[in-house]
C-alpha cells in the first residue's frame, strides 16, 4: 500500500474511534439527565449535545481553507429542515427533516450530518416546544445523519432503492428513539414490555414518518444534491470520500 493510501487508512481509522467516542458521549449525556437528574435538567444536556454535534465537524475541517463557506452550508440546511418542519407543522409525522440531514450526510459527510440533524431538533423546538424530548430528537435525528455519511451507506443512498430502504429505515429508527423517552415519562425508568407497548401503538406514526421520508428523499435528493455538487466542483469545500 502506498503512503498516501496508508495515511488516508489512518485518518479514517481515527474518524471512525472519534465518532464511536461521539455517541458514547451522548449516551452517557443521556445517562446523566435521565438518573442524576430525572429529565429536569432537559436544557443543559441538549446544549451539551449540540456541543458534541459542533466538535467532530470543526475538528474534520480543522486547518482547510473554507470553513465559513461551510459553516453558511450547514446553517441555509438547518435553516432549510427546520422551515419545512414548520411548513408541514399542520400534518402529523410527516415532516422533511430527515430527508435534509440525510442529503446533508450524504454530500457533506457523517459530521455534518450530525450537526444539522441535532441543530434541526434543537432550533425547531423554539417554535413547537422545548421539554425531555429534545435531546432524543437531537440524538435521533444526529444518528440518521451520523450513518448516512459513511462511506458504504452514502454509495449506497446514491441509488434509488437504496433511498428508499434508508428513508423507511430512518423512520422505523426515529420512532424507535422517541419511545425510548416515551416509556422514561411514564415511569423514569425503562421497561421493555412497556417499550414494546409503545412501539406497537406508535405503528400508524412509524409508518407515516418512513412514507414522509421517502417522499421528500424522492424530491429534493436531486435538486438539493444537484446545488451541492455545484459547490464542490467550484469551491472544493467538503470532504472527498
Amino acid at each position: 500500500m502506498s503512503y498516501a493510501g496508508r495515511m488516508a487508512e489512518e485518518v479514517n481509522k481515527k474518524r471512525i474511534l472519534f465518532i464511536l467516542g461521539l455517541l458514547v458521549a451522548v449516551v452517557f449525556l443521556f445517562w446523566v439527565g435521565i438518573v442524576l437528574y430525572k429529565d429536569r435538567a432537559y436544557n443543559i444536556i441538549s446544549i451539551m449535545i449540540m456541543v458534541l454535534a459542533c466538535i467532530p465537524f470543526y475538528a474534520a475541517y480543522e486547518k482547510k481553507e473554507g470553513d465559513i463557506r461551510r459553516l453558511v452550508i450547514i446553517a441555509a440546511l438547518t435553516a432549510i429542515a427546520v422551515v419545512g418542519r414548520f411548513v408541514f407543522g399542520p400534518i402529523p409525522f410527516f415532516k422533511p427533516v430527515t430527508a435534509v440531514v440525510i442529503i446533508t450526510a450524504i454530500y457533506l459527510g457523517s459530521e455534518a450530518g450530525f450537526l444539522v440533524g441535532s441543530l434541526s431538533a434543537v432550533i425547531s423546538n423554539i417554535f413547537f416546544g422545548q421539554g425531555p424530548w429534545t435531546p432524543f430528537q437531537m440524538a435521533a435525528w444526529g444518528v440518521i445523519g451520523l450513518i448516512a455519511g459513511f462511506p458504504p451507506v452514502k454509495r449506497l443512498l446514491k441509488t434509488k432503492p437504496g433511498l428508499v430502504v434508508y428513508g423507511v429505515f430512518s423512520g422505523i429508527l426515529f420512532s424507535a428513539i422517541m419511545d425510548i423517552w416515551t416509556v422514561l415519562s411514564y415511569e423514569g425508568v425503562f421497561n421493555w414490555a412497556r417499550y414494546l407497548a409503545a412501539q406497537a401503538t406508535a405503528l400508524s406514526a412509524t409508518i407515516t414518518y418512513a412514507v414522509s421520508n421517502v417522499v421528500f428523499l424522492l424530491i429534493g435528493i436531486k435538486p438539493i444534491g444537484k446545488k451541492l455538487e455545484r459547490i464542490q466542483i467550484k469551491h472544493k469545500i467538503f470532504i472527498k470520500e
